[in-house]
């Protein structure tokens, strides 16, 4: 007997369709499974027939050939288990064929018929919906997961027994909803404000500059000055997600398996903020089995790397690639995956190795060579990706007495939006979503100066010896000032201001 099961896996953070073929033929009772199952797929055979058993139902002491199509990807996870059980019950006739081809199945079965959760649900459901399929059948508590794609039944299911009562009509399960506005409007109980923050007033300038542009961003600042606070609280101050932006975040985190199981949809901009002993595969992604790293696990929101110098060199120089093209390549020599990272770099330094180098409050004991060695982990061309560059100083302690509240998040992200609603009305023929995207011929066509910013530009870049990727930095970062004020042209004011925002690069003058 022939049986035919649909089921779904994940390569990169999409899935595609995998058909489960079971045969059961006369022989010596052996299970084969075949189409490059990996350890946990091979370990199916047990979970199946123990559940199976345990469900109350004869597992045949035949020949049993389990293929996954199509046979040339390599399957990994163990979403496998219910499909295969589901298959072999069909092939004895047990479920009948017409009532197991309108779903996509997918589960962990434990042994005594459990049905236990998967990475990777919403991918999964995104395909079954794609290919106009009924509904999904999915573990309970992938549930609200799945359920998050529209004009798709996803029917929650939590006994192997269950199941087949189900496709055998001897009971219903309803369809589960999700209140995807409601989602999307439940309160932010993060509890972090802009207003908490004392002083700081350049600082929090620059950071809104930079979220109203999308700009990458470096804070430089002695111990205790507030570089890791104002950082916390940059998601806070950025636009709200689209639901486009919130799905593919989603996925993201789905496939990795750390999508809260209670928060069907992602809908606050991430904040990732690894340890510096982080490994080139943590940040970027990859390992035996490839899954996403920190950048990946970052996309559309805030990537912050704290004590930027304390991180291997190697490390930070393989963010160059997703920083340019928002997206990171992994190859293997069985299949390339790709990951989208398009992230706001956000990292914090002390200004040499001791912090107290401009601290007037703290002698700094670093010699020069000292200074400059520390510094120069960062490579000039890492360095040339950063926007913005902000110094933080020690906040004074009359500044930490005021008992005024500084201007709140929701403030300041009411600008931000509003200069990010410009972008996207300049940008709306192309893939650009914010001015730090800009590219050569963009910069050309929507960054013109007048003669005097130009003459004041030009003698900034000979005095620091700029770059000509930091000249077109500041232009996109003056386009962004020019866009919060909402004005059509960039002024000289927003080009001498996009000026003082590159201070490492008259650090590295002076060196």
């Amino acid at each position: 007997m022939l049986a035919r099961v649909l089921s779904s896996a994940v390569i990169g953070i999409d899935a595609y369709l995998v058909e489960v073929e079971v045969d059961i033929a006369q022989g010596l009772p052996t299970f084969t499974t075949v189409g490059l199952p990996e350890a946990a797929v091979k370990e199916s055979r047990e979970r199946v027939k123990s559940a199976i058993t345990n469900s109350g139902y004869t597992f045949p002491a035949d020949r049993i050939t389990v293929n996954l199509a199509p046979a040339n990807i390599k399957k990994e996870g163990t979403g496998f288990d219910l499909p295969m059980a589901l298959g072999i019950l069909s092939a004895t006739g047990i479920l009948p064929e017409k009532s197991i081809s309108a779903y996509l199945f997918l589960g962990e079965l434990s042994l005594d018929g459990r049905i236990k959760p998967v990475n990777g649900s919403l991918p999964m459901a995104i395909a079954a919906q794609r290919a106009g399929y009924q509904g999904i059948v999915v573990p309970a508590e992938n549930g609200k997961e799945a359920c998050v794609v529209t004009d798709l039944c996803v029917y929650p299911v939590h006994t192997l027994g269950q199941v087949v009562d189900f496709l055998r009509g001897f009971t219903s399960i309803p369809p589960q909803k999700t209140d995807l506005r409601a989602v999307f409007d439940a309160p932010d109980c993060s509890g972090t404000d802009f207003a908490e923050v004392m002083g700081q007033e350049h600082a929090k300038r620059a950071l809104e500059i930079a979220a109203a542009g999308g700009h990458n961003v470096i804070m430089v600042g002695p111990p205790g000055s507030g570089k890791t606070m104002l950082a916390r609280r940059i998601p806070t101050i950025l636009p709200p997600m689209s639901f486009a932006e919130a799905i593919e975040t989603t996925k993201i985190f789905s496939v990795v398996g750390m999508l809260d199981r209670e928060q069907p949809l992602v809908t606050r901009r991430p904040f990732r903020s690894p340890h510096h002993t982080i490994s080139d595969a943590g940040l970027i992604g990859g390992g035996h089995i490839p899954r996403p790293g920190e950048v990946s696990l970052a996309h559309n929101g805030v990537l912050f790397l704290d004590e930027l110098p304390e991180y291997k060199k190697n490390v930070l120089e393989v963010l160059r690639q997703p920083l340019e093209d928002l997206q990171v390549t992994i190859s293997r020599a069985a299949s390339t995956l790709t990951y989208p990272s398009s992230f706001m770099l956000l990292a914090a330094m002390n200004p040499c190795p001791c912090g107290f180098f401009t601290d007037p409050r703290h002698a700094c004991r670093c010699t020069a060579h000292q200074i400059h060695r520390y510094r120069s982990k960062i490579s000039g061309p890492l360095l040339d990706r950063i926007d913005i560059h902000i110094e933080v100083p020690a906040v004074p302690h009359k500044d930490l007495m005021i008992n005024a509240r500084s201007e709140s998040s929701a403030a300041i992200r009411l600008r931000v939006v509003a200069a990010r609603k410009i972008q996207s009305q300049r940008f709306q023929r192309t893939k650009i979503y914010a001015n730090a995207q800009m590219a050569s011929r963009h910069i050309r066509s929507h960054c013109r100066i007048g003669d005097d910013a130009s003459s004041v530009l030009e003698a900034a870049i000979d005095r620091l010896g700029l770059s000509a990727r930091a000249y077109n930095r500041i232009l996109k970062i003056s386009r962004t000032i020019a866009d919060l004020d909402a004005m059509d042209h960039i002024q000289i004011h927003h080009v001498t201001e996009a000026i003082q925002y590159r201070s490492l690069d008259r650090a590295r003058r002076d060196h």
